[in-house]
C-alpha cells in the first residue's frame, strides 16, 4: 500500500494526481471524507467494485455510495425532482447520503434492486480534488469490515493499514479522524425516511 501524507484542507496537487492515476488504473484507495475514511474506486471499474464487496464482506444488496463533486453531477446519475433538489441544495455538501432513483448512467453493478443510488457530496477538499481530477464520481463506502455480522470501523491510519495491508493500493493519510458514518436518508418516497442515523443534524426531519 502506498501511503501519502496529505494536508486535509489543502491537499498537495502531486498527491491528488497520483491518487487519480491509481483510481483510473483500477486501483482501490482509502481517503479522508468530512466524516470518516472512505474506501473507494473509479465508478466505471467493475472489478474494483467487486473487490470492495469482497474486502468488506458485504452482500451485493448492500448499497455503495457515489461521491459527487456538485449538484450538476448528481443530476447525471440520479433523478432529482424539485422537492428533492431543494433538500439537497440546503444540505450538501455535508455529512448526508441521499438515496434517489437511478438514471441510466448508473452502472448496473452498483444499482440496488429498486434501481436507486446513494448520492453524497462530502465537504472535503481532498474528495473534491479527487473527483475533479477523475472527472466523474468515486464509488465509496466507510472503511471497515463485517466481522461475525458486526461492522468494525476504523479512522486510524495505522489500524487501517493493519486491517487491509496489501489489499489496498493507496492510503491518503490525514492522521486520525473522529467522525462517524454519514446519515442516510431515502428520498424515493412521498416523505424522507432516515435509513441510518449518523453524523449530521437530523432535526429538520424530526429525527434528531
Amino acid at each position: 500500500m502506498l501511503r501519502l501524507h496529505v494536508k486535509v484542507q489543502h491537499p498537495q496537487p502531486r498527491h491528488i494526481a497520483r491518487a487519480e492515476s491509481i483510481l483510473r488504473g483500477g486501483g482501490l484507495a482509502i481517503f479522508p471524507t468530512d466524516t470518516t475514511y472512505g474506501l473507494g474506486c473509479d465508478l466505471y471499474a467493475k472489478r474494483s467494485i467487486e473487490r470492495i464487496y469482497l474486502l468488506k464482506g458485504l452482500e451485493k444488496k448492500h448499497r455503495l455510495s457515489f461521491l459527487c463533486g456538485d449538484l450538476s453531477e448528481v443530476a447525471r446519475y440520479a433523478v432529482v425532482e424539485d422537492r428533492n433538489h431543494r433538500i439537497l441544495r440546503h444540505h450538501v455538501p455535508g455529512p448526508y447520503t441521499f438515496v434517489l432513483p437511478a438514471t441510466r448512467e448508473v452502472p448496473r453493478v452498483v444499482q440496488s434492486n429498486r434501481r436507486t443510488v446513494g448520492i453524497r457530496i462530502p465537504e472535503s477538499p481532498v474528495c473534491t480534488a479527487l473527483i475533479q481530477a477523475l472527472g466523474h464520481p468515486i464509488i465509496s463506502t466507510t472503511v471497515g469490515r463485517v466481522v461475525n455480522g458486526d461492522a468494525v470501523y476504523s479512522n486510524d491510519p495505522d489500524e487501517i493499514i493493519e486491517m487491509f495491508g496489501k489489499s489496498i493500493d493507496l492510503l491518503l493519510d490525514v492522521e486520525t479522524l473522529y467522525g462517524e458514518p454519514s446519515s442516510v436518508i431515502d428520498l424515493t418516497g412521498p416523505e424522507p425516511v432516515i435509513l441510518r442515523k449518523g453524523q449530521g443534524d437530523l432535526s429538520w426531519l424530526g429525527g434528531g
